[in-house]
């Protein structure tokens, strides 16, 4: 259910992206009829939608949820095995080392500076799996239920899983559920580390996430989210380098006075002015 009224940022005809007066955007994956099956019109909105957030200095934090029965039941493989233009536009990078559009798809979401929260219900399988593994947080209803499900297609998972489900499950867990395709409920998914909650509502326990760090400097949440990207698997050495230098510049910033009056003056807080960490 929507919670407050929404301005559209984007549309296409696979989804949609829309702020409210919080600064929060909600992303709809709106193929319902063919239960959100990612077919090249997906990829291209999405991954066109994500570069138009990255570059958004405005939001607080992106909420994304399927319309209908599922979240998310995989690639639409009838439609993109019978292409042979649309798997080479999927698959086709300048350099090996750089993300393709398929993987895009995933790892995109790192980078927008602003939480990325997954409201999951139904089914979230394949490259849906992939896609929400990508976020921050993923909040999930007592329906839903996860499967690598690539196996079933004679296919590995090529979404950014390599990257992704590694920083979220154990290994063995990982190759039990790349190696079967088998389907896990919820419960088995936040013990496994895919799922951060479980929520009746996940749209609206994603919701108030958002909000708590909408609170929040948008500075510091985007210092954060990019230090803890950078360095999860990085050197000591490192880690301690990005560490300072992200510190001293939000320290810098107008945000960092703007967090100090708003705990000191809580019955008068002044409004952050608009991110400028990078």
């Amino acid at each position: 259910s929507t919670l407050f009224p929404y301005t559209t940022l984007f549309r296409s005809d696979r989804i949609t992206c829309s702020i409210d007066e919080n600064q929060i955007a909600t992303v709809v994956l709106n193929r319902p009829d063919k239960l959100n099956a990612i077919d090249m019109a997906m990829f291209q909105g999405v991954n066109n939608m994500v570069t138009q957030l990255k570059k958004n200095t405005v939001i607080r934090a992106v909420i994304v949820k399927g319309e209908g029965p599922d979240f998310c039941s995989g690639l639409d493989v009838k439609s993109l095995l019978t292409s042979k233009s649309g798997a080479m536009k999927l698959l086709f990078k300048w350099l090996p080392t750089l993300p393709n559009a398929a993987q895009r798809f995933s790892l995109g979401w790192r980078d927008i500076p602003c939480p990325v929260i997954f409201a999951i219900h139904g089914r979230c399988w394949g490259g849906g799996l992939q896609l929400v593994s990508g976020g921050d947080f993923r909040i999930a209803s007592p329906d839903a239920n996860f499967s690598i499900l690539e196996a079933k297609w004679g296919l590995i998972p090529d979404m950014g899983g390599a990257i992704a489900f590694r920083e979220l499950m154990r290994k063995d867990h990982t190759l039990e559920m790349a190696m079967t395709a088998k389907v896990i409920d919820c419960e088995t998914a936040k013990e496994y580390g895919l799922v951060t909650k479980i929520a009746e509502d996940p749209y609206a326990e994603a919701y108030a996430l958002a909000l708590e760090c909408a609170n929040r400097s948008p500075d510091v949440v985007a210092a954060n989210k990019k230090l803890y990207n950078k360095t999860w698997w990085s050197s000591p050495g490192m880690a301690v380098f990005y560490e300072t230098w992200y510190q001293i510049k939000v320290a810098l910033g107008k945000n960092r006075a703007i967090a100090a009056q708003r705990e000191i003056h809580r019955d008068n807080p002044r409004p952050y002015v608009a991110r400028k960490f990078k």
